[in-house]
């Protein structure tokens, strides 16, 4: 069990700040990614200004590979581009 933390516009979508959820041990940034989306569809329309924080670092949602204990906290930020 690992425990998402929802900030900014994703409060709004999901309307939870946080959720307990299950997921295995090793699992791709991008998966975890589209298994909240599943949950919560609106997080679609935000999936280009979103990071994962996952023990303190910042990861993209890609092919990197999580490494989660029980307990871990994953926090989804939200980043913005301005362009250039």
């Amino acid at each position: 069990m690992a425990e998402v933390l929802y900030f900014a516009k994703s409060v709004e979508i999901t309307g939870v700040r946080s959720e307990t959820i299950s997921v295995p041990q090793e699992i791709k940034a991008l998966q975890l990614w589209k298994e909240r989306e599943t949950r919560h569809p609106g997080l679609a329309d935000v999936r280009n200004q979103i990071l994962f924080a996952v023990h303190q670092e910042y990861v993209e949602l890609g092919d990197q590979l999580l490494l989660l204990q029980p307990g871990d906290e994953i926090a989804v930020i939200h980043h913005y581009y301005s362009g250039g």
